[in-house]
């Protein structure tokens, strides 16, 4: 986990060699408290033994948010570790045939997450109520699996152009599948922040998740909408070029600017560059 006494950073990026595939791969978090607010909520992960980087963006009262955050990446670390050492081990849920083992183990690792935040919540009163939004991208043979509950973020950065490949589970994008909305409909949207699917809402959460191809040099952000909510996605993918050969620098400059622009929430951004080939 984190440690908050390190400036909310994890140093330098750290590159890694792709278990059976020909690529490396940089990765590098940095989270913040925000201009608002009196404390973090947010954490993130980077497991590199197991090419696995997971940002949850907490909520709830009386720092409970904090709480949920730490629990899901938690519990997540503890299942990708122990079906690493024992990969015949039984799994709290069934396979879905439909998806490989590696997408299988990610989406089981949430719903393990999601059911230790809501039986934590039943249990103990202090903790009732509390969340959290969660992305997460897996490293494996075939690409990138990503992963997501909530309204926490994944884009790619590709040839000078962003993509989000996440879908928010927002009442805001309820109402955007449903009809279009004017940009300053969305700006005066009085329920932008509620969120319609996280975890710790119920004893069961559906996961969403696809399998991305990457080409070299691609970079792929995970950030917390305390990112995404006050840099726009040009300005997001703006700041990355810029700094594209200096993930750490790209990381704390998109941080700056979401402070920038007002730091309502707390932020946090992790960024994986698929390096390319090796010799």
């Amino acid at each position: 986990m984190i440690d908050r006494e390190e400036a909310f950073s994890r140093g330098k990026p750290r590159e890694r060699d792709v278990p059976g595939h020909p690529v490396r791969m940089e990765l590098i978090g940095e989270t913040n408290v925000g201009m608002k607010r009196a404390h973090n909520e947010d954490n993130f992960s980077i497991v590199s033994e197991e090419n696995l980087v997971i940002v949850a963006d907490g909520m709830g009262g009386h720092a409970s948010g904090e709480v949920a955050s730490k629990m899901a990446i938690d519990a997540m670390r503890e299942f990708f570790e122990a079906t690493a050492k024992d990969p015949d081990a039984t799994w709290p849920y069934k396979m879905d045939k439909q998806r490989s083992y590696e997408e299988n183990r990610l989406i089981t690792s949430v719903k393990l997450a999601n059911l230790r935040i809501f039986e934590a919540a039943q249990r103990e009163p202090r903790y009732r109520g509390m969340g959290t939004t969660l992305v997460v991208c897996l490293v494996v043979r075939e690409g990138i699996i990503v992963g997501h509950v909530g309204d926490s973020r994944v884009y790619r950065i590709r040839n000078g152009a962003i993509d989000q490949l996440t879908e928010d589970h927002s009442l805001l994008n309820d109402y955007l599948k449903m009809r279009k909305l004017t940009e300053e409909e969305i700006a005066n949207f009085p329920h932008k922040n509620v969120i319609v699917r996280a975890l710790g809402m119920k004893d069961s959460v559906k996961v969403d998740s696809k399998l991305d191809h990457p080409n070299a040099g691609d970079i792929y952000l995970l950030c917390s909408d305390g990112l995404s909510g006050p840099v726009s996605d040009p300005e997001i993918l703006r700041l990355v070029e810029e700094n594209k050969s200096d993930l750490k620098a790209a990381a704390s400059r998109l941080i700056a600017r979401a402070n920038e622009n007002g730091g309502p929430d707390n932020i946090t951004a992790c960024l994986i560059r698929w390096v390319g080939p090796t010799n």
